[in-house]
């Protein structure tokens, strides 16, 4: 029997060079990823003309809050923009589309993975289908529906539609088939419901999925635009988004306005950023948290 080869001096040579050289390209990768949030930043302390003649200068030659003054009303030299409006907007409908979602979503997927009824199957196939429709093809129905029904730019044509999506039902029924059916077999032995058993067994395990869902919700809610852009047309309604792509197109003022743009742009991308970074740990946590184990 022929005794093992050993292994080629080579390597461990080059191993620390390789790991530096690495870490180094991720380091310079991310850099790169992070320069457009940097010059987003910085250009919005910028004059209009600073952020025209120099549009990559990390630092401004004359730093002014005047955008964000303009933003907050608190500027008496341009004319406002109604951006605590978009904001106020944008955070109603935000909260109502991911609750809505957050209860509809577990109580569908929860329904598919435990109950047993005719049709569950072909049911959850017009789900995954829903899945596979580009939301793009569902605007002019939309439209037609909302205003045969009189919701029509209204907070609550703009709120109902959203409040329930075939991605969150599919989370919520895979997590809640890796939930051990002997949980739910001893709730019912001590005498509780099929709602009982959900509200208060197993929803409390799907603390994690949860989580990832309102997330998930509140992101693509507070980042919706075609669906606001069909069912409303009064500047009353107007969320950060279209306010936003209406700033970009020159509807609130001529000129480049790439401070105010930018720092308006930064506004409306924090409170994304902020819940992510404060629940992105529940996105990496296993699905049967707080489950028992066999």
């Amino acid at each position: 029997m022929s005794s093992p080869t050993p292994a080629s001096p080579v390597l461990p040579r080059f191993a620390r060079p390789l790991r530096v050289l690495g870490y180094t390209a991720v380091a310079a990768v991310g850099l790169l990823y992070l320069l457009p949030f940097v010059l987003q930043l910085v250009t919005g302390f910028k004059t209009d003309p600073d952020a025209a003649a120099h549009p990559l200068g990390l630092l401004p030659t004359t730093p002014t809050t005047a955008a964000y003054q303009r933003l907050f009303g608190l500027s008496r030299s341009a004319s406002g923009v109604p951006f605590l409006r978009w904001l106020g907007n944008s955070a109603f409908v935000a909260v109502f589309v991911t609750a809505g979602r957050v209860l509809f979503d577990a109580m569908a997927g929860y329904a598919l993975a435990r109950l047993r009824f005719r049709g569950r199957g072909v049911l959850f196939g017009f789900v995954l289908a829903v899945m596979a429709v580009p939301n793009v093809a569902l605007l002019i129905p939309r439209f037609l529906v909302l205003n045969t029904f009189g919701l029509f730019d209204t907070y609550t044509g703009m709120i109902l539609p959203l409040m329930v999506d075939a991605a969150g039902i599919f989370i919520m029924k895979q997590f809640f088939e890796s939930v051990p059916r002997e949980v739910e077999e001893a709730a019912r032995v001590d005498g509780a419901g099929v709602f009982r058993t959900f509200w208060s067994v197993v929803l409390p395990m799907a603390r994690p999925a949860l989580l990832t869902l309102t997330i998930l919700s509140f992101q693509g809610s507070w980042n919706e635009f075609t669906h606001f852009l069909v069912s409303t047309q009064s500047s009353e309604y107007e969320t950060l988004t279209v306010g936003l792509a209406r700033m970009v197109s020159g509807g609130l003022g001529g000129g480049t306005q790439y401070p105010l743009k930018l720092a308006a742009a930064l506004l409306a991308t924090l409170p994304v950023a902020a819940l992510f970074f404060c629940f992105q740990r529940y996105f990496v946590q296993g699905a049967n948290a707080g489950a028992v184990k066999e």
